[in-house]
């Protein structure tokens, strides 16, 4: 795995969620985690071709998700994961990872992306050997934090 593949992720994640919900995230410490389940978090998985084959992963606990779409719809308050807050979390992940497969390809490396798919914890079952991605998190003051997880094949 390669470090630098994270980046344009990190740098459109940045970008989308400072223009959609108007919080500037800071960012934790890049890291190996083993890809798993982990309760009451959703996930938006976007899977890559091309260049780089593999996945990325959004990570963040429902309540967090929750306080995005909100802000996303203008404050309207989401109390549950409804299909207009998957569809609007979704659509987050759909935008960052648009913007980054645009950077990839302007540094020449050029990716095709999946539309996204949200995965609430409990549907997930992941049996076998653990996988490894490259995760770093965003820390967004009064939201929470949204892991950003890159597995390249």
């Amino acid at each position: 795995m390669r470090a630098e593949v994270i980046n344009p992720f990190l740098e459109s994640a940045c970008s989308v969620i400072e223009q959609v919900i108007q919080v500037s995230p800071s960012t934790g410490s890049l890291g190996v985690k083993d890809i798993m389940p982990v309760q009451d978090h959703i996930w938006i998985q976007i899977d890559m071709t091309g260049y780089f084959s593999g996945m990325v992963m959004f990570g963040l606990k429902e309540t967090v998700a929750l306080r995005i779409v909100s802000a996303m719809m203008g404050g309207f308050v989401l109390t549950e994961m409804d299909e207009m807050g998957q569809s609007a979390i979704s659509e987050l992940g759909n935008m960052i990872s648009g913007n980054a497969s645009t950077i990839l390809s302007n540094q020449g490396y050029v990716v095709d992306i999946t539309p996204p798919r949200v995965i609430k914890s409990e549907q997930e079952n992941h049996s076998g050997v653990p996988r490894k991605a490259l995760c770093i998190p965003l820390h967004m003051d009064g939201i929470g934090e949204l892991d950003i997880q890159v597995l390249i094949s």
